[in-house]
């Protein structure tokens, strides 16, 4: 749409500069010769100014002699041409009372109009490549427009031999804007260089040239209508030539457009093509991607719950190696794969036996055994939950709890151990024994503290063990120890003493299995209130689980003992 509208007002421009000349050697000539039959000239006009596909309204100063800047109107269509026809019919019916000043003054005025709505047009076209092309299609009609103006300058001068200091500048300007605006016309569109040198190789270029150079000096001359007829000729015949080369760059603008165009229609195509071929695949890509999300959406609910049962056997086998091992040295060897051993300067073991325990697992059956074990170390187990304490290892009736290890927690160690010791042997003397009627069991107990190595033993069931004298010397207090009492030895007295808050009595010289005599004690109770219990019996349900199953599904070839 925009170059329609830029090449329409084109051709308008471009009668009324013919218009123009037409008219201004008519009133030069006070209306005795023509060049071109007037009529025709305005009739060619109007054809050009109706076949405009639109018409904005243009400003043009209220009197031709008036600078744009300081009066305006603004004329529609049928006003412009109102004032078109009453120009015309003045010049025709009266061009004694017109002046070429008169004339040119007037044109200049509507053609800067028509220009200045045509560079309006120009700037809201996003094309780059129509755009130069529009550009230079601009600047040539504005090089011819100047051109004329610069021509009936030249004109006045032969015809008259003289021009004042006035419009002598005038000449000049409008001489110097059209050499600019053809050298910039044939650098927007740089195909018209060629033809333009072959107008500037021609005899009557050249004539012009000496006739312009002739004017630019401006000497007073003889007035010389032929001169004057001459000049306005040459200049007319070189506007004509410019004229070829608007033609050539409008001829190239419609080409470029249609080219766009042609390839607009084709992307076109190809879109609708796209578009119907989408159109049949739809229905099919529609029934694929519902049953793709289908099978996703089913493998996703499998993928949560095979997730969640992951989840939960991960918990169970964490569970489990937790129970087998210290949670910070089951994670180290989850995460690195070993756990290097380590020596600590300060643990404190305690080891517990059950008196008697070779007679009580002769007279019963290795059921009784196990369930009656798994009722007290449960009872064990859940009690030294509430301390700093860890569980190394069950060997038959033999228990050993130590702390300080695998996390160091200072001195706190002795304590830690001293009440758990206090708190088991309390809760031991509640269970009765198996077949024994009202026996109740008795453990022995020993307590040691000292450094030890600790680290990870074996590849197939590993197990953190302890190694060192430590461990050594607390297994010998319990082995040497009394039924229902605490054996420790003087380290741990002293470190007692330092502690605070428990009470010891001591035992005296005892002569310990590859020790020798050693200085040991009893720790007797801890100061404070006494905790009370409540009565813990040995119970059916305190049985190992899987002991559970073997009840519900007995092998054939074995039978539950009977219990006396």
């Amino acid at each position: 749409m925009t170059v329609t509208i830029a090449t329409d007002l084109g051709k308008v421009v471009t009668r009324l500069q013919l218009e123009r000349s037409e008219v201004a050697f008519y009133i030069f000539t006070n209306g005795s010769k023509q060049r071109a039959n007037l009529t025709q000239r305005f009739t060619n006009t109007d054809h050009a100014l109706n076949n405009m596909t639109t018409w904005s309204e243009i400003s043009v100063p209220t009197a031709p002699d008036e600078d744009e800047d300081d009066r305006e109107m603004m004329l529609n269509r049928n006003e412009f041409q109102s004032r078109l026809n009453e120009f015309r019919d003045r010049v025709r019916f009266e061009p004694e009372e017109s002046s070429i000043t008169e004339v040119m003054n007037w044109y200049t005025s509507i053609n800067r109009g028509l220009l200045h709505h045509l560079n309006e047009q120009i700037k809201e076209t996003d094309n780059s490549g129509v755009w130069r092309y529009l550009v230079g299609f601009k600047n040539l009609l504005k090089s011819i427009e100047c051109q004329n103006i610069a021509t009936s300058f030249g004109i006045r001068y032969y015809g008259r031999g003289s021009l004042t200091a006035e419009n002598f500048v005038s000449y000049v300007r409008y001489e110097f804007m059209a050499r600019e605006m053809i050298n910039s016309t044939l650098n927007y569109a740089p195909m018209l260089k060629n033809m333009y040198t072959n107008i500037t190789n021609t005899k009557k270029f050249h004539r012009t040239k000496q006739m312009s150079t002739t004017l630019l000096k401006n000497n007073p001359n003889v007035s010389n209508e032929r001169s004057a007829i001459e000049y306005y000729e040459l200049m007319n015949n070189y506007t004509d030539d410019l004229r070829i080369l608007q033609k050539a760059l409008r001829r190239m603008i419609k080409e470029y457009v249609d080219k766009t165009l042609r390839e607009a229609d084709r992307k076109e195509a190809i879109g609708i093509a796209i578009l119907v071929v989408v159109l049949l695949v739809s229905p099919v890509i529609i029934v694929l991607v519902k049953n793709a999300a289908a099978t996703i959406q089913l493998y996703a609910l499998n993928l949560s719950q095979k997730a969640k049962e992951l989840k939960r056997e991960k918990r169970k086998s964490d569970s489990l190696l937790f129970q087998m091992l210290p949670p910070s040295v089951a994670m180290q060897l989850k995460q690195t794969q070993q756990v290097p051993a380590e020596l600590y300067e300060a643990v404190t073991i305690y080891f517990s036996d059950i008196v008697g325990f070779t007679e009580i697992a002769a007279e019963c059956t290795p059921l009784e055994v196990v369930t009656f074990l798994n009722s007290i170390y449960r009872v064990f187990d859940e009690r030294i939950e509430c301390y700093d304490v860890y569980k190394v290892e069950t060997i038959g009736d033999s228990y050993m709890v130590a702390s300080g290890l695998p996390v160091k927690n200072g001195n706190k160690h002795i304590s830690e151990i001293a009440t758990m010791a206090l708190d088991l042997l309390d809760a031991s003397s509640v269970f009765r024994i198996p077949r024994a009627g009202d026996e109740f069991v008795q453990i022995r107990c020993g307590v040691h503290t000292g450094p030890v190595v600790a680290g990870i033993v074996g590849t197939k069931m590993p197990r953190y063990c302890l190694f060192g004298d430590t461990v050594n010397t607390a297994s010998r207090m319990e082995s040497t120890g009394e039924a229902q009492k605490i054996h420790i030895t003087e380290e741990m007295h002293d470190s007692l003493q330092q502690v605070g808050g428990f009470r010891t009595e001591h035992r005296g010289l005892i002569d310990v299995k590859g020790k020798g005599l050693m200085s040991t004690y009893w720790l007797t109770c801890k100061d404070g209130p006494v905790r009370v219990r409540e009565e813990i019996s040995w119970r059916a349900d305190m049985q190992p689980v899987f002991l559970d199953h073997l009840k519900l599904h007995p092998p054939t070839d074995y039978k539950l003992p009977k219990r006396k």
